[in-house]
């Protein structure tokens, strides 16, 4: 396998080549494209109409340093005041004006808000020392950053890793897989790699880190596998759509979901799979906080219907509300008042909280029926559920029809009451994971490193865009990424994933699978 080498402060030491070709080319200046032509570059054929390529796009722009960010503020005479302050005391303070706002922001022309910031450090153990001083002064939110993650202009270093399946060649088959094949509960990719022969796969989309919101590894965003809707949407975030012929789709998802119960009275069916009054990434109905989209935010809501299948495991979670069982045709076999039932064989359980356990508790009937109906649309059009397709979750979108469409806000990865989020976000360097498709329907499996000066310094939204435009892609869309960010080839981890720890449990995967007559 071929790997990037790296010593141990991370820096690129030398290129491996063992099965494939290393192709030396020029390095772009700081005025050109800097993902037009990679510095190295080295391709493996995988298998007829699968390649893997690793590319290190960049070089170390010099002397850097850290800076530590005291304080956020939207004002800018607040900004001044704190950094005033701040010197007064003895500190090198300074005032970062955030210029940049999302592609899609109502607010273009004015600052998206102000930093104050100490330094700069040559080493990061001084910026740390700095960054605990100030929290011991009252500046609690002090973060240590690494100066070219800013978001301006940097001749890197990149390290990008690309799956490229040609669909009409490759004859295995491309799958979402759910960690541990249940809902609660995450799995490193390696493990479902391992468990599945994947020829190769990369983490997926947005989940649930840990129980305070919500189910721990569902799926922050719609789901589908198989067929089966998994998750519910986050209304209308763009995501990746597969069938079971490997062409891909790149758009906005949205679902539907409907109860009727007895005497023909309708409800919403609020979600899937989830605990109940914990939305992550919000954009539900009835949503107590915001109806609209919001990315890494809980919301909540006290009078939620939420549907239970065997994609969830054996149990409904615990607690008070009410429990209906249904059969594999919708029957109800019990009405249960409260919540925490076993969850039959090819059947389900309605959970009711607030209000909507009012509702189940009026309206399911032992023996009768309780029918729910389940919409999945893409870009407005409906995905016929006997088709075997799957859906992996993500936003926000990169490209349309070949140009730079970054919809942040529309997808609740701006907020205009937390706007400092964005910049964190998007603006800020970070590692990710992308897929793309060429006009051809060629679909692109990318994964960018950060998190590791001197390595790799992650990218900002917009350098996601111009990246994938730069490989030949037409449309393209985020996945999840931070320490989630990664990729398995041959049943080796191949990249360098940013959290100490090593390599994240996520909650889903796309891998690869073999096709079973090569």
């Amino acid at each position: 396998m071929k790997r990037f080498a790296k010593d141990r402060m991370g820096r690129v030491a030398m290129f491996i080549s063992v099965m494939g070709i290393l192709l030396p080319a020029p390095l772009a200046n700081a005025q050109e494209e800097p993902f037009t032509t990679p510095k190295t570059k080295e391709v493996q054929k995988l298998e007829k109409g699968l390649t893997y390529t690793e590319s290190v796009y960049g070089k170390v722009s010099g002397p850097s340093g850290y800076m530590v960010d005291a304080a956020f503020t939207e004002d800018q005479a607040e900004a001044e005041q704190l950094s005033k302050e701040l010197t007064e005391k003895g500190y090198k303070a300074t005032v970062k004006t955030l210029a940049d706002r999302a592609q899609d922001d109502p607010e273009h022309g004015k600052p998206l808000g102000y930093l104050v910031r100490t330094g700069p450090f040559q080493k990061e153990s001084d910026a740390k020392s700095e960054q605990k001083k100030l929290v011991s002064e009252g500046y609690s939110k002090s973060k240590v950053v690494y100066i070219p993650e800013d978001g301006e202009e940097s001749t890197g270093p990149w390290a990008v890793r690309i799956l490229e399946i040609n669909t009409r060649q490759w004859n295995g088959s491309l799958e979402p897989v759910l960690a541990q094949g249940v809902v609660p509960g995450k799995e490193k990719l390696s493990d479902m790699a391992k468990t599945t022969h994947a020829v190769a796969g990369v983490n997926g989309g947005y989940f649930v880190m840990g129980p305070q919101d919500g189910t721990e590894g569902d799926l922050a965003g719609v789901s589908v596998i198989n067929g089966d809707l998994i998750s519910e949407a986050v209304k209308g975030r763009t995501s990746l759509v597969l069938n079971r012929q490997n062409q891909a789709n790149i758009a906005s998802v949205k679902t539907k979901l409907t109860i009727k119960g007895n005497h023909d009275t309708r409800a919403t069916l609020d979600g899937l799979n989830r605990v109940p009054g914990l939305i992550r990434g919000c954009g539900g109905i009835g949503d107590t906080e915001t109806v609209l989209p919001r990315h890494d935010f809980t919301c909540t809501d006290p009078d939620e219907l939420i549907q239970y299948t065997s994609a969830f495991g054996n149990r409904t979670p615990e607690g008070p509300g009410t429990d209906v069982v249904l059969d594999r045709n919708g029957r109800v076999l019990d009405v249960r008042f409260s919540r925490g039932a076993s969850i039959p064989f090819g059947g389900s359980v309605i959970a009711g909280t607030g209000d909507s356990a009012d509702w189940l508790k009026e309206h399911a009937v032992a023996g009768k029926k309780l029918s729910v109906k389940k919409t999945v649309t893409a870009d407005n059009k409906t995905l016929p559920s006997s088709a075997k397709y799957g859906v992996i979750n993500g936003g926000p979108r990169l490209l349309k029809h070949g140009k730079v469409y970054i919809n942040a806000t529309k997808e609740g990865f701006h907020q205009p009451v937390d706007p400092e989020f964005y910049y964190r976000f998007g603006e800020r360097r970070n590692p990710r994971t992308i897929a793309g498709i060429k006009p051809n329907g060629t679909l692109l499996l990318v994964t960018v490193d950060g998190k590791n000066p001197g390595y790799s310094i992650g990218m900002t939204f917009e350098e996601e865009a111009r990246l994938m435009k730069a490989l030949g892609a037409m449309e393209a869309v985020n996945l999840d990424g931070g320490g989630s960010t990664t990729m398995n080839v041959n049943g080796e981890l191949v990249n360098d994933p940013s959290d100490a720890a090593g390599e994240r449990p996520i909650g889903d995967g796309l891998l690869l699978l073999p096709s079973t007559n090569q």
